[in-house]
């Protein structure tokens, strides 16, 4: 006897990248940033007062909606603090998703997005983007069809690492009546040339719910610390109603607090990976391989056909370098490769060279 809902019974789980507790082994497969925090993160984990511990934390996160405030030059009070971007996903849909309505995306997109739209008893529609990962023309028209309550948007997009402008967001928030969550975990990483910045969006759209985190850029994937910015009725119903009451802990607060206020560290760090993003992108189109243009901190490529992506990505783990491979429809033929450091980029081409027999 199951005692679990049927919608789960039947569900498969979200399955996240390989871990690996060897320091041997080179990660290229989780997007995670290849350089530490910043030393004032450092500098603040060395002074927290463990007697402190003791009692509970800030349920709000005061401090680190101030140090966002100050960074985005918005309200405090249009920003939620979250165990992790995931968690606020798991907020919009509970806040404002019923069981049963439809939630749109691209296909592909990030995968646990399904997964939550199941767990929720949603409808799940699916737009297929075009054949060079560009949204199809009549995009605006599919997602109208829908009746979709709520977009999921990943800018820049994952797995392909393309970027849509703000002024096409803004185009499709005016046209759409539901809610789009955008989803800007690899934001950090668009070329700063762009002039990307989809943040005033929200003083035309009320709309629209930005995703950040402090996985990526800020080098803090194992602290799981992530924030929404919204207008402020999108953001009271979730910080007042649905989420957890201490949804944060103290240390990662005062962590989290400190990468903020050393973001121009994170801004380095970003520009060294944007560097090297090109490099590599440069010496694996030399091996045959086809990237995908990217604004973020990975690489999608085609595998040149002479091998197999699944067999290539065997190869590598055989070599302890561990790369991304999609059991998917369009993605059975690539990899997707984070940016590493120079020399863990220059392991995997030498790597990939020797494989191919060059």
């Amino acid at each position: 006897m199951s005692f679990e809902r049927q919608n789960i019974e039947k569900m498969q789980g979200y399955a996240p990248g390989e871990q690996t507790g060897s320091a041997a082994t080179i990660k290229l497969n989780t997007n995670e940033n290849p350089y530490p925090p910043s030393p004032e993160v450092a500098n603040a984990l060395q002074s927290i007062d463990i007697g402190s511990l003791r009692r509970y934390p800030s349920p709000m996160a005061d401090s680190f909606r101030q140090a966002a405030s100050r960074l985005h030059n918005i309200s405090a009070d249009q920003i939620i603090p979250t165990n992790g971007s995931d968690e606020l996903l798991r907020l919009v849909l509970t806040t404002f998703v019923e069981p049963s309505d439809t939630i749109a995306v691209c296909k592909p997109s990030y995968s646990l997005y399904p997964v939550l739209a199941e767990i929720q008893g949603c409808q799940l529609a699916e737009i297929l983007l075009n054949d060079d990962w560009t949204m199809p023309e009549d995009f605006s028209e599919q997602l109208q069809k829908s009746a979709a309550k709520l977009l999921m948007l990943v800018n820049p997009q994952a797995p392909t690492g393309g970027l849509l402008s703000t002024a096409y967001l803004a185009e499709i928030a005016g046209k759409f009546s539901g809610l789009i969550l955008i989803d800007e975990a690899y934001v950090d990483f668009v070329d700063p040339e762009l002039e990307y910045n989809s943040i005033p969006l929200l003083k035309s759209h009320e709309n629209i719910i930005i995703l950040r985190t402090l996985s990526k850029a800020y080098s803090l994937a194992g602290l799981r610390f992530g924030y929404g910015i919204a207008a402020r009725a999108l953001i009271d119903p979730m910080m007042f109603k649905t989420r957890d009451s201490y949804n944060t802990d103290q240390i990662s607060q005062i962590l989290a607090t400190a990468a903020l206020n050393s973001f121009q560290y994170a801004e380095q760090t970003c520009a060294r990976i944007r560097k090297d993003r090109e490099v590599l992108a440069k010496q694996l189109s030399e091996l045959g391989f086809s990237p995908a243009p990217s604004q973020s901190n990975f690489l999608l490529c085609g595998v040149p056909e002479s091998i197999d992506a699944t067999k290539l990505y065997q190869q590598l783990k055989q070599r302890n370098i561990l790369v991304r491979y999609f059991d998917q429809d369009r993605l059975r033929d690539k990899l997707r490769i984070s940016i590493g450091t120079e020399s863990e980029n220059s392991v995997l081409i030498a790597a990939i060279r020797d494989i191919l027999g060059q």
